[in-house]
């Protein structure tokens, strides 16, 4: 079942069209993924989810009723933009976000001090806030949206700002959150982050849905007919005779005078056929399927799109 379900919401400014007609599924214990160009929706989408804006017309449900105010203490949300207290001290402020959470003065030290140790920053409860790096203030916020244990959280772009082993551990304790009940939907321009961490996901693109699924099924779907080739020979031999079938080719030269084959080919090809052209005119080493990037299916995607408005 979903926890949050998103019915044909419109939204619209002055002189913009933000959101137009979109729908989508986050499903319970899932992290999803809500991608796109800059300006593209994603953050009017999040404010109606959090409950900050309304929609126009259209619905949005959480865990299967109309979305409402009371629904807000059950969501923790993580916005690009963040902002602490600056001369509050550190444990102080967190103590306070709890308890406007709902969390007792007793349970939010309790669970604060354990998120401390765990990302060892216990040494920074009695430093203010204006003595923080970028990336510990980060962990602040982090911390204080994930602790009252919402059924969902929503992180606008986690990672700005973190070095590559703070990268990483906040990826465990989301993937940790994950596997521990909790919905995410988790808005990125990182793509790697998304192959890591997301379960599904949603592209908007010019305040439209353009593209929704399970990030497997999709990178099979944009798979399809591209396989890599490793083989020793003539790469230029080869190539002229795949041409009738191919679509795109990119050529790497390997150690050992080997190369390396990136094909795209026309539908239809069969692999069979791939293989007795390969043998027939090189020594064939492997041929593997080869599954893009969600980087190159975002980009495609995006293109393709905004084609068919002009």
């Amino acid at each position: 079942m979903e926890l949050i379900k998103v019915e044909n919401v419109t939204k619209a400014y002055a002189s913009h069209t933000a959101l137009d007609n979109v729908s989508l599924s986050v499903p319970n214990g899932s992290i999803y993924g809500l991608l796109g160009p800059n300006g593209a929706g994603k953050t009017t989408l999040i404010r109606i989810i959090n409950h900050i804006t309304a929609p126009d017309s259209g619905i949005v449900y959480f865990d299967g009723h109309p979305l409402s105010a009371n629904d807000v203490v059950n969501i923790g949300y993580l916005p690009e933009e963040r902002g602490l207290y600056k001369k509050m001290k550190v444990g102080e402020q967190a103590i306070f976000f709890a308890r406007l959470k709902g969390l007792s003065k007793h349970d939010a030290t309790t669970r604060l001090h354990e998120w401390f140790d765990r990302f060892d920053i216990s040494d920074w409860w009695n430093k203010k806030v204006e003595e923080l790096s970028k990336g510990m203030a980060q962990k602040i916020q982090f911390i204080i949206t994930v602790l009252h244990r919402p059924k969902l959280l929503i992180f606008d772009e986690p990672f700005s700002g973190f070095d590559p082993i703070n990268a990483n551990l906040l990826k465990n304790e989301i993937l940790k959150l994950r596997d521990e009940g909790s919905t995410i939907i988790f808005s990125t321009h990182n793509m790697s982050s998304v192959e890591e961490l997301c379960d599904h996901i949603t592209l908007i693109n010019k305040s439209h849905n353009i593209l929704s699924g399970k990030v497997e099924d999709i990178r099979l779907q944009y798979g399809k007919n591209r396989y890599e080739i490793v083989f020793n020979g003539d790469a230029n031999v080869l190539k002229q005779h795949l041409e009738p079938m191919l679509l795109k080719c990119i050529t790497i030269p390997l150690e050992n005078n080997s190369t390396k084959l990136l094909l795209n080919f026309n539908d239809g090809t069969k692999l069979k056929e791939i293989i007795n052209i390969a043998n027939n005119n090189c020594e064939l080493i492997s041929i593997v399927p080869s599954m893009p990037s969600m980087d190159e299916i975002f980009i495609q995607t995006v293109e393709e799109y905004n084609k068919t408005q002009l």
